[in-house]
């Protein structure tokens, strides 16, 4: 989840309901970052670099209203377990990506999902809230010619049961069915389907002004249909202090009044 503000500290009017965070997972070179960048700018990069841990930040207008999108790109090493288990409690939806032509990193996805549920369901005892979690599992590289290491019988057995997870073949290099499964996995958050790439005009930053008022007059603007969607420059992670202390809060208060507290924006 995202870091809270007071509403003086803001000039946003942004609900809780309104922000999210998306995580994503998986090992090294299945193209995480890649995704990411589909996603944010529509470029696929052929060089590789790996990943430390990369935050970005999307915010929105849609039909009045102002959404906040935080995204974190997690390295495929995890050389710190507790800091992926942090990932994990902080995150309100997840990626999980492996390639299709690399069975290790399949199953690397398995483990994950497994520690994703056990990781929500232990913040959920203590919450007394209902563990969902929107998830989508994405085999990537479909473009490329390749002996498949991974069976579909073996990727339906994984998702098979669970309405809360989907899953896609995809090509990061080739953005095929990417949207299609940002659409899935916003619809499966009760997120608007604008947020998805190809659902909202992309402005420039020069234009946040216009999230601003978008967002003081969004009573009278719920039939506006028009929907914006902003890369926010030099987003910053919130601390590991701030992410600590929302889980404590969270164990504490069971979540109460979330829906006063609004995003913060930096």
């Amino acid at each position: 989840m995202i870091k809270k503000m007071s509403p003086s500290e803001n000039d946003f009017d942004i609900p809780a309901k309104n922000c999210c965070r998306m995580v994503i997972l998986g090992s090294t070179k299945v193209g995480k970052t890649a995704i990411v960048s589909q996603f944010l700018n529509g470029r696929f990069d052929e060089q590789y670099t790996p990943t430390i841990e990369d935050f970005h930040r999307k915010m929105y207008c849609i039909k009045g209203d102002v959404y906040q999108l935080d995204i974190l790109d997690t390295s495929g090493n995890h050389p710190f377990p507790a800091m992926r288990r942090l990932s994990i409690l902080t995150g309100d939806v997840f990626i999980l990506v492996f390639s299709l032509d690399n069975r290790d990193s399949f199953q690397e996805v398995q483990r994950l999902k497994r520690q994703i549920i056990e990781t929500k369901s232990c913040l959920k005892n203590k919450t007394k809230e209902n563990v969902d979690v929107p998830l989508v599992i994405c085999g990537n590289k479909g473009d490329r010619e390749f002996y498949r290491e991974v069976q579909s019988e073996e990727i339906e057995q994984l998702v098979a049961g669970d309405e809360q997870c989907a899953y896609f073949e995809i090509s990061a290099k080739r953005n095929t069915n990417v949207d299609q499964m940002f659409q899935t996995l916003f619809t499966m958050a009760k997120l608007p389907n604008e947020m998805s790439p190809d659902l909202h005009r992309k402005v420039s930053v020069q234009y946040c002004d216009m999230l601003r008022t978008k967002s003081l007059k969004n009573k009278n603007k719920k039939n506006d249909g028009d929907a914006y969607g902003i890369v926010a420059p030099f987003a910053r992670r919130p601390s590991v202090h701030s992410d600590l202390m929302y889980i404590k809060e969270k164990a504490i208060g069971g979540g109460q009044g979330k829906d006063k507290e609004r995003c913060i924006i930096s």
